[in-house]
């Protein structure tokens, strides 16, 4: 039987233990919702890995692997006469013309998971970023900016289909400068619990308390962009349905009229939502929900529609900023064994001091029979 020399064993000895310390430290196990490793760029890659801005090598930011032309961004003044604001932090990362990143992660088979990320575009109007995992890719556009101060944070849901899933984001776009692409800051997880019906309730999750992660210390809220980028909805339930998002808000910095979570209609009638519901032909149903003000310098005239079956409501609420909420009801028959119910804002609202987007909030939704 031959033997190898000891300096071979040797050399293949340091191969083998360098090959596993590079699959433990590629495979990150979530052990709680959260930010995922390095989600937030705090850390960065080595002074010798960096060409300017650029990051070389594709394992060069840690906790993360790389692809094409991506940087390793400073908030503050750029070069080019551009300012990028990272709120989150010190970084954040830029993706150039059709660069990616990614992170493998450990999660439970089967089960539900949200990703909330912050995401800015900086050049081209019509950027994009695009998510992947388990299998499922979607483009999700940022061309509008809601947040004045550049911490627009945006969900989207994916199912487990494995024990390990490859989280990717990528700018999928090609512009003339090859640096251009969205900036890419605060990424976080967290599993999401299908709802259940509950206390005579015929909607799930009509109090919005099930949803994707909040981050606690910035408070941009979280937008969930319309369905058909969602074959997961990280609010689940309910059916995001037109041009624009609506945003999840949280009650450490908005004003929530029930409980710790509340969905905000930021985009007129480009923002709706809506469920479909069990329900018996002939059978009169009586629906109440409640419509506020975020209390972040939203102000003036709202008005909420809601629709179901063949009937409609209109609730009026005057803004002045500061919280508070009316009261909405609506009694309908059903027609079908499944109704929608969809609301939606009838006006555009932006807020006083940045003229960022924003509109009533909606809350506590019930339906039982009449």
């Amino acid at each position: 039987m031959a033997l190898f020399p000891q300096s071979i064993c040797g050399v293949l000895l340091l191969l083998m233990i360098s090959s596993s310390d590079y699959i433990a430290t590629s495979v990150h196990a979530i052990i709680a919702d959260g930010l995922l490793p390095n989600g937030n760029f705090e850390e960065g890659p080595k002074p010798s890995n960096m060409q300017k801005t650029v990051i070389i090598g594709k394992n060069s930011l840690p906790k993360w692997e790389i692809s094409g032309l991506v940087e390793y961004i400073s908030g503050g003044p750029q070069p080019g006469g551009f300012y990028f604001n990272v709120p989150r932090g010190v970084h954040a990362v830029r993706l150039g013309n059709e660069a990616s990143l990614s992170q493998i992660l450990k999660v439970k088979k089967g089960s539900f998971y949200s990703l909330t990320f912050s995401t800015t575009r900086t050049c081209a109007q019509e950027e994009k970023i695009r998510v992947a995992a388990s299998g499922v890719t979607v483009d999700l556009p940022v061309q509008t900016v809601y947040s004045s101060d550049g911490g627009d944070t945006y969900a989207w849901a994916f199912l487990a289909t494995s024990e390990v899933v490859k989280v990717i984001f990528k700018n999928p776009g090609i512009e003339e400068d090859p640096t251009c692409g969205p900036l890419l800051d605060g990424i976080a997880i967290k599993e999401v619990l299908l709802p259940h019906y509950t206390g005579g309730n015929l909607v799930k999750n009509g109090n919005f308390e099930t949803g994707p992660y909040v981050f606690e210390n910035f408070s941009t809220g979280v937008l969930i962009s319309p369905h058909p980028h969602h074959f997961v909805s990280p609010l689940p339930g309910w059916i995001i349905e037109s041009l624009k998002p609506v945003k999840y808000v949280d009650s450490k910095h908005f004003f929530v009229p029930s409980g710790s979570t509340a969905v905000e209609l930021v985009g007129g009638r480009e923002s709706a939502i809506a469920q479909i519901i069990y329900t018996k032909v002939g059978q009169t149903y009586l629906l109440t929900f409640k419509v506020g003000d975020a209390k972040n310098e939203c102000h003036g005239a709202m008005v909420l529609e809601a629709f179901a079956a063949k009937e409609t409501v209109k609730v009026h609420f005057n803004s002045e900023g500061k919280g508070g909420f009316e009261t909405g009801s609506l009694k309908f028959k059903a027609v079908s064994d499944r109704t929608r119910i969809t609301f939606w804002s009838a006006f555009y609202h932006t807020r006083v001091s940045d003229f960022g987007m924003c509109g009533p909030v909606l809350d506590d939704v019930r339906i039982v029979s009449a």
